[in-house]
């Protein structure tokens, strides 16, 4: 294992909140001395399978402790997930079904071990222990804390003076996702600012049922490339996991320039001193695209394999900086029987070229899009099999039917 402090500094890099830093750096040093593996808790909830870069900020923190030797627990909230976090909501949520709670969670597993190592993660549902506590258990368990304490989060606060119904199992959640770090003995626990109540209450719980208790490291929210909104894929600003390599790269390039070290702290496992000397760099006057290729490649490189990578950016500097037209580019599948533009923008949209049809038409009226080089007039032109449609200055593709 890495002495202490370089342990501390990867940590850190990139968290917007840390508690409690003595305490961690306690728990380093019996680690490294026992030769004893952390053990680094994060809640996964299952209604949102889909990854982008905005997702992997705390699964590369992850990431980054497991090459330092700790292990991590992945807590599927099948449980806690069929009544719904209402963290943020400002009504109560619907549960999930246990079928799109299973679904969901195997999604989800699929994409966040592109990040985490496998060799090193543990995957538990919470119902392995949730399920089966008695209501007198259930009920010594919520002796642990008082409705005044629960009523200090925020959304709970806004509901009850709003007269908004608050159920009185929501008031259960946060004490299960607290047990949760219980039952697997948590040394660290990761989240959004968004899970600070919870996350604190994990360590309240350890603490009064007799346990050590966990860190809790808070991540921030990582901006979408249009530099001010977080990343959405709803928004059309996200760079997703499992988009094609010239198509991550691309993006990566749209990244603002006062944005490019704060993606290399949340979305790389660089080393906080290379951060740091780039920005330096970026602060002496060097040009941000030099240090901006060096972020694609990067990026690119963590889901793709080099080679990929490599022809990524010889895609990028071919069309983007020489202004051709590519000679391979992602293609699209839409319908058989699609006969405009129009038939094909459903597939469009699913692929994340455009937000909408709406978005669409308006780059098309602005002269935006472009069909076998020739622009588009209306959104009703017919469309032939493997024809080239290029939307805006950046996203070339080929129509497939099948």
């Amino acid at each position: 294992m890495l002495e202490v402090q370089e342990q501390l500094k990867i940590m850190k890099k990139g968290l917007q909140t840390l508690i409690q830093e003595e305490e961690l750096a306690e728990k380093l040093k019996r680690s490294v001395e026992e030769n004893r593996p952390l053990t680094i808790k994060l809640g996964l909830d299952p209604s949102a399978p889909d990854i982008h870069l905005g997702h992997t900020v705390v699964l590369r923190k992850i990431r980054q402790m497991q090459d330092m030797g700790h292990r991590a627990v992945i807590i599927i909230g099948d449980f806690t997930g069929k009544i719904g976090d209402p963290t943020g909501k400002s009504k109560t949520r619907k549960p999930l079904s246990e079928e799109q709670v299973k679904e969901n969670a195997r999604t989800y597993m699929e994409q966040i071990f592109k990040v985490i190592d496998r060799e090193k993660t543990e995957v538990h549902y919470n119902s392995e222990w949730l399920a089966g506590l008695t209501f007198e258990e259930i009920l010594k368990l919520a002796a642990q804390t008082t409705v005044a304490r629960l009523l200090e989060r925020d959304d709970f606060q806004n509901r009850f003076r709003s007269s908004e119904p608050i159920g009185l199992h929501e008031f259960f959640y946060p004490l299960m996702q607290a047990y949760d770090s219980v039952r697997i003995h948590a040394d660290i626990e990761l989240g959004g600012t968004d899970q600070t109540f919870n996350i604190l209450m994990g360590r309240t719980l350890q603490k009064s049922l007799g346990q050590e208790a966990q860190i809790a490291m808070f991540v921030p929210i990582l901006e979408g490339l249009d530099g001010v909104e977080k990343m959405s894929k709803s928004l059309g600003n996200y760079i997703g996991v499992s988009e094609p390599a010239e198509v991550c790269f691309k993006k990566v390039m749209e990244v603002p320039d006062n944005l490019i070290i704060r993606y290399f702290e949340l979305a790389t496992d660089e080393h906080p001193d290379r951060i740091e000397q780039w920005k330096k760099e970026l602060e002496a006057g060097r040009n941000p695209r030099d240090i901006k290729l060096l972020l694609a490649r990067t990026i690119t490189g963590l889901y793709h394999s080099e080679e990929e990578t490599r022809k990524a950016e010889e895609y990028f500097e071919q069309v983007f900086r020489d202004g051709g037209i590519p000679d391979e580019m992602p293609e699209v599948t839409v319908a058989s029987d699609a006969q405009t533009l129009y038939d094909a923008a459903p597939a469009l949209i699913e692929a994340g070229l455009i937000p909408s049809g709406s978005e669409l038409r308006r780059l098309i009226k602005q002269g935006g899009v472009t069909l076998n080089g020739e622009k588009i007039l209306q959104l009703e032109t017919g469309i032939e099999e493997g024809a080239v449609l290029r939307i805006g200055k950046k996203k070339f593709v080929r129509l497939i039917k099948k």
